[in-house]
């Protein structure tokens, strides 16, 4: 998938890619090395670090190069999330090709993309009055935490999150037991079934 978008960008008119990696520590390397005018990664990363952090870290230290996040999961679970960790475009991987290079000179320019979907999402969240009261329970979750919570949402076991995330079934089993003592949920069945719930919802 990287060296399909690499092409992409190298092969659209005034863009190339001067640097790439497979790990937030490396990423971090790159960027200082190569210092680029924009970062374009993928929030589902190897290692402890997680895509979320990794926006955090950039914008820490690097507050002018605006991140893309270019991923398969679903906007309407992770599009938010970004933007506050501080990404100013979310877009997911089997977008058409003019989107995607649209959404790279859109953040270039300073501006903020989303898909029209998303947009009236968060307008429609930020003047709502009324909220589903498990949705705003969710906004205590770590970014960690809100990525487990959705894979049991969709119905990923223990194990397989554990691959997903790059991470050990110790340390899953620990997000799950974090997950259920924030949303004050009595067992795991429980979480699977109000995780069930939340994903259909959002």
């Amino acid at each position: 998938m990287r060296f399909g978008l690499k092409q992409l960008i190298n092969n659209s008119p005034g863009f190339f890619v001067c640097g790439e990696a497979e790990n937030a520590h490396d990423a971090l390397e790159t960027i200082k090395v190569s210092a680029p005018d924009a970062v374009i990664i993928d929030i589902s990363l190897k290692a402890s670090c997680g895509g979320f952090d990794l926006i955090k870290r950039i914008n820490n230290l690097y507050p002018d190069i605006p991140v893309l996040v270019f991923s398969m999961l679903d906007e309407s679970l992770y599009a938010e999330r970004s933007l506050k960790a501080g990404a100013k475009g979310y877009i997911m991987k089997h977008a058409p090709l003019e989107k995607i290079t649209e959404a790279i000179h859109r953040v270039l320019r300073g501006e903020i993309y989303v898909t029209e979907k998303i947009r009236e999402k968060i307008l429609n969240k930020s003047t709502s009055i009324q909220h589903y009261n498990l949705s705003s329970s969710t906004e205590i979750l770590s970014d960690r935490e809100m990525e487990v919570f959705q894979l049991i949402g969709q119905g990923f076991g223990t194990k397989r999150i554990a691959e997903t995330l790059f991470l050990s079934v110790r340390t899953i089993d620990a997000y799950r037991s974090r997950i259920r003592n924030k949303l004050k949920l009595k067992d795991g069945e429980t979480l699977l079934r109000e995780a069930i719930q939340w994903v259909h919802m959002v």
